[in-house]
């Protein structure tokens, strides 16, 4: 491939990552008015939100092995079709089931999207400079697109009805399947074997359940139901981890794990993902309910992550140079982490401008993180395994998001409820968006706001200290090999 076609495939891969990582995010402001015109009960709200995350998480990994079977540039077009079509079904949902079932299919539709983005990647990309290039930029849409997302659905959100959140995705992707056709190369696993569905199902027990539990955390729930997730959820891995072992043809090699690197860079997404998505899924919630921000403002302020994120692709290739990549890597947590701190810091503060500036450290890390971490995952397998590798890393991805919502928000709940005063109604003891719209205004919803704000300080700084901990990590585990020629990202 000419180096001009390598970049037109890059933009389409790319424009499809970011399409997926806006969709994850941008239903936030969106719920509100939903719920009120489908008449969604507070389970079908959930279920809305959730199905989308579950199908993608547990189907990750069996997408990647069916991309590198059946073709990554089929799968990756079949998939964008599919998202297309089950968004036109979210954007007119007559009702939240219908809603529901829409968006299990775009979950389902999602998950062959992830993994063959980057298989196609680490396949078109073979020289390591010019595919840690291509990764970072890969990267920089995966982080930026979290925080773009309450930006789009605020905008759409102002003047459209909530459908609008779901009908943007159809023009773009008949952009992605119409130059994609034209200009993807095909790649597959030349010797594939036989799809294993037992395993497929093993792995979806595995994860699933897990997901699910971690999302019944946030309801604050410990339950009968929250018990029976975790048993399944447990039982699922140990049976797909002894099949792979027997397999002549697994799935995904366990003994990968053994490889301080591999295994170091899959933690090293986990903790990074973690610590970003459930800082910044509250912070929409700080910014419009004790801030006072309207939507598309609140969306306009997370920008900083954003364009740090995309900037972090001009300074990958300096850092990898002169750091090795572990180093590189523990250096960029480091720095995410001290975001988090000065984040928290000016959280209490009445300028917003320098809360705004805090968020730069913090997607200047996560993205130079990123980038290397997903780097050294897909260029520890061969060519013909970078499917099954790249499902690892997005399954690391999904999973840090889920858990970094609920541990960390449930952390948040209870500093929440801790930090209230006792003379505080009992409207305002479950959250303070129950508060604002019950309270209105007054003394208690000032001791709420205080409440929350000091509950985000704290969980932020546990943040900051898990975004450290993976800093450990890196150095001990991931090793600190310099490119033997500069990698020019910039």
């Amino acid at each position: 491939m000419t180096p001009a076609r390598r970049y037109l495939s890059l933009g389409v891969l790319t424009g499809a990552v970011l399409l997926l990582a806006i969709d994850a995010t941008v239903l936030h402001l969106a719920v509100p008015s939903l719920a009120r015109d489908l008449d969604a009960s507070a389970t079908a709200v959930l279920w809305i939100g959730d199905v989308y995350s579950l199908a993608i998480a547990g189907l990750l990994i069996t997408m990647g092995n069916i991309a590198d079977r059946v073709g990554r540039k089929r799968l990756l077009l079949i998939g964008a079709t599919a998202f297309g079509i089950a968004s036109v079904a979210a954007a007119f949902a007559p009702s939240p089931e219908m809603l529901i079932v829409a968006r299990l299919l775009l979950g389902v539709a999602g998950s062959t999207l992830m993994p063959s983005t980057l298989s196609l990647i680490r396949n078109i990309f073979t020289d390591p400079a010019e595919r840690t290039r291509a990764i970072a930029i890969w990267s920089a849409a995966a982080a930026s697109g979290i925080a773009l997302g309450p930006v789009v659905g605020g905008a759409l959100l102002e003047h459209f009805w909530w459908g609008s959140v779901f009908l943007i995705n159809v023009p773009v992707m008949l952009v992605i399947v119409g130059l994609g056709a034209w200009v993807l190369p095909e790649s597959k696993n030349p010797h594939p074997g036989r799809l294993d569905l037992l395993s497929s199902a093993w792995s979806m027990l595995a994860i699933v359940p897990f997901v699910y539990a971690i999302k019944h955390l946030t309801t604050g729930a410990v339950d009968v139901a929250l018990a029976v997730a975790l048993v399944a959820s447990a039982a699922g891995s140990i049976l797909f981890v002894r099949r792979q072992r027997r397999s002549a043809a697994p799935m995904i090699d366990v003994d990968l794990f053994r490889n301080g690197s591999f295994s170091g860079a899959v933690a090293v997404n986990f903790i990074s993902v973690f610590a970003m998505s459930g800082v910044l899924f509250f912070f929409s919630q700080y910014l419009q309910l004790a801030r006072g921000l309207e939507p598309l403002s609140a969306g306009l302020a997370q920008l900083p992550v954003a364009v740090a994120s995309i900037f972090a692709v001009a300074c990958v290739g300096f850092l990898v140079a002169r750091l090795g990549r572990g180093r590189a890597i523990a250096f960029a947590l480091a720095l995410g982490a001290a975001g988090l701190v000065a984040v928290a810091v000016m959280e209490g503060s009445t300028h917003l401008s320098w809360l705004l500036v805090a968020l730069v450290p913090l997607g200047l890390g996560i993205g130079i993180s990123e980038t290397l971490s997903v780097d050294a995952v897909v260029s520890s397998v061969p060519q013909e395994k970078s499917g099954a590798a790249s499902s690892i890393s997005e399954t690391a991805y999904e999973l840090g998001t889920a858990m970094g919502i609920a541990v960390l928000g449930s952390v948040l709940t209870v500093m929440y409820r801790f930090a209230l005063p006792a003379d505080v109604p009992d409207a305002a003891q479950d959250s303070l968006a129950s508060a604002a719209a019950e309270l209105r205004e007054g003394a208690a919803l000032d001791a709420a706001r205080e409440a929350f704000v000091h509950s985000m300080q704290v969980t932020t700084l546990i943040a900051a200290g898990v975004m450290v901990a993976g800093a450990v990590v890196a150095l001990r585990l991931i090793p600190n090999a310099r490119p033997a020629v500069a990698v020019n990202v910039g």
